[in-house]
């Protein structure tokens, strides 16, 4: 399916619901697969697996998949350091100690996370009285998801920590590479992000005891996660994902973000014996509503749009944030409004 063809409503649907399912299920193939392999030598692995994959598509499908400008590469070296690297280093090694659901709705709070490090870092940004509402009851939703009594001052507490760090350096990514003009696609500007960032998780294991391949336990398990993790969440998800924001627009992917945890939470319950606490629903209600409230501007402009066939609703927002496996990139491309699909 081409990234331009704009699908049916029933297909968006199908997509949205199939995205929501492949990146909610992700976190529970992560908490699988760090049974068998080292944290950061894991998102190395799946990384390789994804950066492969998604390069041959857009070399096979694209012109203009080669970086072309010092902007491609600045852009590419900042997020495949930043939003892969470190981000997914912090991940994987947090999610060793908080259940699945817990990971993915601490994730969800980076478009919040980016919000607030937009106004700090860049002039141009302002944030209404909703927009800084919405961040307080996000954080408010950390907290009671994170749930800090005497009894779990322990390792739920440092899995807690290194999510909010992993969303924190996803999100620092996102406002700073805000300033650059890429000359490629999207897709292309990803793949060569993941290519970057599997390097720089290989540069960390290498560099921490206990995360050689010696230490892996090959089992099939551990593999079937990786390869789930690398081809379906990664490569594949992407894809889809591509094709939402070309259907219904930035605001409306987002969503992604909020549906996951669901999933999430289901699936470690049924596969893992994971438990669904109070505190993770009622934490995860106040995370949402704080998203609504930062995003109710956009949200708000892309109903407005709705209908509309002048201009697709991946352009309403130049500077919208997308979503990628339960995180949100900024996309800013200059003048052209947005990411030309080939």
């Amino acid at each position: 399916m081409s990234l331009s063809t704009m699908p049916s409503t029933r297909t968006t649907l199908s997509l949205f619901g199939l995205l929501t399912v492949v990146w909610g299920t992700s976190f529970v193939a992560i908490k699988a697969g760090l049974d068998s392999f080292p944290p950061i030598l894991f998102a190395a692995l799946r990384h390789d697996l994804a950066s492969l994959l998604l390069l041959g598509y857009v070399a096979a499908s694209s012109r203009r998949w080669l970086p072309r400008t010092r902007a491609d590469l600045e852009l590419i070296a900042i997020g495949g350091t930043l939003m892969v690297g470190g981000h997914f280093a912090l991940l994987f090694v947090g999610q060793q100690y908080v259940p699945s659901a817990l990971g993915a709705i601490l994730l969800s709070l980076t478009p919040m996370l980016t919000a607030l490090f937009a106004v700090v870092a860049l002039p141009a940004e302002r944030m209404r009285i909703h927009g800084v509402a919405g961040i307080v009851l996000g954080f408010l939703g950390v907290l009671v998801v994170a749930n800090p009594s005497p009894s779990s001052l322990g390792d739920q507490l440092v899995g807690v920590g290194l999510l909010l760090a992993s969303a924190a350096s996803f999100a620092i990514g996102s406002v700073w590479t805000e300033r650059y003009t890429p000359a490629l696609p999207l897709a292309s500007i990803q793949a060569w992000m993941l290519l970057v960032g599997a390097g720089v998780l290989h540069a960390i294991s290498a560099g921490l005891a206990g995360e050689s391949l010696t230490a892996v336990e090959w089992t099939h398990s551990g593999l079937l996660a990786l390869v789930y993790l690398g081809a379906f969440a990664s490569a594949i998800g992407f894809l889809v994902y591509f094709q939402l924001m070309d259907a219904v627009g930035p605001s409306e992917t987002s969503l992604v973000n909020y549906a996951t945890p669901v999933v999430a939470a289901v699936a470690g319950w049924a596969l893992l014996d994971e438990q669904i606490t109070a505190f993770t629903v009622a934490g995860f209600g106040l995370i949402l509503g704080g998203f609504l409230l930062v995003k109710a501007d956009a949200i708000r402009s892309s109903v407005l749009h709705r209908g509309s066939t002048a201009v697709p609703a991946f352009y309403d927002d130049p500077r919208e944030h997308v979503v990628v496996e339960g995180n949100a990139y900024v996309v800013d491309d200059g003048a052209e409004g947005g990411y030309p699909a080939d």
